[in-house]
């Protein structure tokens, strides 16, 4: 079987690409992965080495929400086109809504990890402003789902979204993200402190909801730009986890090495976000075994169940209450980070989702033949 994988070097997706084409390979998968947006850098790539059925092709291609598409799209298309033409596939697994209506006699299967119109209705409150290149966009992406042979998304909220701001898939089927455990430990001592991840311009992650109340523990920020001035109370740049003095510590970007030390020795994870298709930060650290204290949203209740304590919708003032009761109750949060590394392992490995992508293949591919 030969899967052709396209996914985009820009937001979080790149850790799922690694997970599924990994996983593919090592199954004895042939995988040829196309990257859309900017070209990675070496050590994004440094994970492909070892595997030795993979065909990778960069591009700078950009990404279908981006202003400047439009100038890209069809030149992309092309090339995705003459690329299926030249190698074969099976399959393509397609990280962008708009190659599900590609013109190649081939099964397309979208995977809806976000969208555009959704982020904005979760950051605003409403849909953005009618501009020709919002329809434009909408209609790229409808395009893509009706044309697709199936669509996957990794959430069922995340389905609702694509029916309510575009159009509903002729076939639509959730498979849930995962991670291979083996790249975490959960069995470190834990310190008395929060763990966050997210951009601090990133209205979406609002991981600034930690700068806006003291917190009984110290808390830490690892993000890929800089805090603004006026948050408060102070941020630290030379960030220890266990610090005397309680206060916010901001981290730069992180190499998967200290990201996952930072987990396994924080006792508790803050899943900020307003807007998630499923959140894999929140996993690694469940599966790091901390507990996850959750923002009250559709997509974590349908991801964590009762394994996360919940906090107010979007208020920062009760994450600060509820990482205060935790911080006050030991056994809870131990236990907290025992529900959630049961869940995630249970739930949510690189396995159980490959297994079920590897179903689907087999099952368009027998679908495309009986056509």
């Amino acid at each position: 079987m030969h899967i052709l994988v396209t996914t985009d070097t820009v937001t979080g997706v790149w850790t799922y690409t690694r997970e599924l084409v990994t996983s593919l390979v090592t199954s004895g998968i042939r995988v040829t992965l196309v990257s859309f947006g900017d070209v990675p850098l070496p050590e994004q790539t440094a994970w492909m080495e070892p595997l030795h059925g993979l065909d990778y092709r960069p591009t700078g291609f950009r990404l279908e929400w981006m202003h400047e598409a439009r100038e890209d799209y069809q030149d992309s298309r092309s090339y995705l086109t003459r690329l299926v033409q030249e190698i074969k596939p099976d399959v393509l697994h397609l990280g962008q809504y708009c190659y599900g209506d590609l013109a190649v006699d081939v099964p397309r299967i979208v995977v809806a990890n976000g969208d555009l119109i959704g982020w904005w209705v979760a950051v605003h409150g409403h849909e953005p402003a009618k501009a020709d290149w919002l329809e434009e966009y909408r209609e790229l992406v409808s395009r893509g789902i009706t044309g697709a042979t199936a669509v996957v998304a990794p959430s069922r909220w995340m389905l609702q979204s694509l029916r309510r701001h575009y159009v509903a898939p002729e076939r639509e089927l959730v498979i849930y993200n995962g991670r291979n455990p083996i790249y975490f430990n959960p069995y470190t001592n834990k310190d008395d402190c929060v763990l966050a991840v997210g951009r601090f311009r990133d209205a979406a992650k609002q991981v600034t909801l930690l700068t806006q109340h003291s917190h009984p523990l110290p808390v830490c920020i690892v993000g890929s730009d800089s805090p603004a001035n006026q948050f408060h109370p102070p941020i630290r740049a030379d960030v220890k986890l266990a610090v005397d003095e309680t206060r916010v510590s901001f981290k730069g970007p992180q190499s998967e090495a200290q990201l996952r030390s930072l987990y396994s020795r924080s006792a508790i994870y803050a899943a900020t976000s307003r807007y998630e298709s499923f959140g894999m930060a929140a996993l690694e650290a469940a599966l790091s075994r901390c507990a996850i204290v959750a923002n009250d949203i559709p997509v974590f209740r349908e991801i964590w169940g009762d394994a996360a304590i919940y906090f107010e919708t979007n208020s920062g003032h009760d994450l600060a209450e509820t990482i205060r009761v935790l911080k006050d109750d030991r056994d809870l949060c131990r236990a907290y980070g025992n529900l959630a590394y049961q869940r995630a392992r249970e739930r949510f490995t690189a396995k159980r989702m490959v297994e079920q992508y590897l179903q689907l293949y087999r099952h368009v591919i027998k679908q495309t033949a009986a056509a």
